[in-house]
């Protein structure tokens, strides 16, 4: 079945990201333009690993995993735009700047993560992240990838 908001469905994301249970972070791609936004979902569930022993009484999704998710994102918009698919053309996660968490994410909620394209210089591409939970700002970021070489 094909869905008009099936941007990149997890099949897709499958086929792009080499990460997977229980550390893919994405579940679907609801917006790409190329070389400048991406706007991606993430599902929380209790039956995740991470809500069993953070924290058990009150489960919060980590905040290195939302930085994680919110790479991952960016990772996405890096190789569907230069069309990169490579093991020999891998770009890695190499710094983040200004990471700010306003809030927390618990079980039952939806990630949404949006991903702005800043500027590539030499072989590094940089990012401006924001995730939300019904419209406030969970953590804002700026991450920068770096292209093997």
């Amino acid at each position: 079945m094909n869905r008009k908001y099936d941007i990149l469905n997890i099949n897709k994301i499958f086929e792009i990201l080499p990460h997977r249970y229980p550390f893919l972070l994405i579940d679907r791609i609801v917006h790409l333009e190329n070389f400048k936004y991406l706007k991606a979902i993430k599902n929380c569930t209790i039956n995740e690993p991470y809500f069993q022993g953070h924290f058990i009484k009150e489960p919060i999704f980590p905040g290195v995993l939302i930085i994680e998710a919110m790479a991952q994102a960016s990772s996405i918009l890096i190789y569907k735009s230069t069309g990169q698919l490579n093991i020999n053309k891998l770009y890695y996660f190499v710094g983040i700047d200004n990471a700010r968490f306003k809030n927390i994410v618990i079980p039952g909620d939806q990630i949404i993560i949006e991903i702005t394209f800043l500027q590539s210089k030499r072989n590094m591409f940089i990012f401006k992240n924001k995730a939300t939970v019904n419209k406030n700002i969970i953590c804002k970021s700026k991450i920068i990838f770096a292209k093997k070489i």
